[in-house]
């Protein structure tokens, strides 16, 4: 029921949703003072997050930085690779899609090659609320051996539906093992993950990638055009908060 529940809410938040339902009642309220009044307010919103600057600094504050390969100067035992990368339900099914998360794959197999982990831990399944599609932690196994990582260094958990279960079952392997990890997953994403992470005492550092910012520009198609690109970077930063505040709730975090 929390995750039907979770996912419900956040998609009702949406600053898309909420401008969209707005401007609908500003438009067929017949009180002409009130239909104007949400108008003005749907106008104001759209104007407001469909700006790619203001999208771009509160991005830049929310998400964790790059790490530099060279400032990794030890080897780690895991590299604990989040899902939400691929499209599972696309045909035919015998190949991998990706979508914009596909650097969280890309930086694992350079962190595998590169010496700074020794094995590969993919977790997550599907966070939709209803799918038939299949299971993303087996898309990016099958992607992982096309790019020539050893089947024998990665270990797949595929039934986790959300960042906090990722968490309890991968927090069972470490705690077994006793290693310590590289925690991979896109640089919005890494508050929540390693807030879940740390709930149960795991020892993982984290290290992002997939990044939805660029550097501070103040030409005019930046600070004045619309962009359909800022709606995208507030999706998901609302999807964070909201996946944080039910976090908290639950108690997961």
């Amino acid at each position: 029921m929390f995750f039907f529940l979770s996912k419900v809410l956040s998609y009702l938040i949406m600053p898309l949703s909420v401008t969209g339902i707005l401007l609908l009642i500003g438009f067929f309220l017949k009180n002409r003072k009130w239909a104007r009044r949400f108008r003005i307010v749907g106008l104001s919103m759209f104007l407001f997050f469909s700006n790619e600057f203001i999208a771009n600094e509160v991005m830049t504050w929310w998400e964790i930085p790059p790490t530099p390969f060279k400032s990794l100067n030890r080897t780690y035992d895991y590299g604990v690779l989040l899902t939400g990368v691929t499209s599972t339900d696309k045909q035919p099914a015998d190949r991998v899609y990706f979508n914009h998360g596909a650097d969280r794959v890309v930086h694992t197999v350079d962190l595998f090659k590169k010496g700074i982990i020794r094995h590969i831990i993919v977790s997550g399944g599907s966070g939709r609320l209803i799918t038939t599609g299949r299971k993303e932690a087996a898309d990016v196994y099958k992607a992982l051996i096309l790019m020539g990582v050893p089947y024998q260094h990665i270990t797949v958990e595929k039934d986790s539906r959300n960042t906090h279960e990722s968490a309890v079952a991968v927090g069972e392997m470490l705690r077994h093992s006793g290693g310590s990890a590289l925690l991979i997953t896109s640089g919005f994403h890494m508050r929540r993950s390693l807030a879940c992470f740390n709930r149960y005492e795991l020892n993982v550092t984290p290290f992002s990638t997939d990044f939805y910012t660029h550097p501070r520009i103040f030409t005019p198609d930046v600070l004045i055009v619309p962009k359909v690109e800022s709606w995208v970077i507030w999706h998901k930063l609302v999807k964070e908060w909201t996946g944080m505040l039910a976090y908290k709730v639950a108690g997961y975090i």
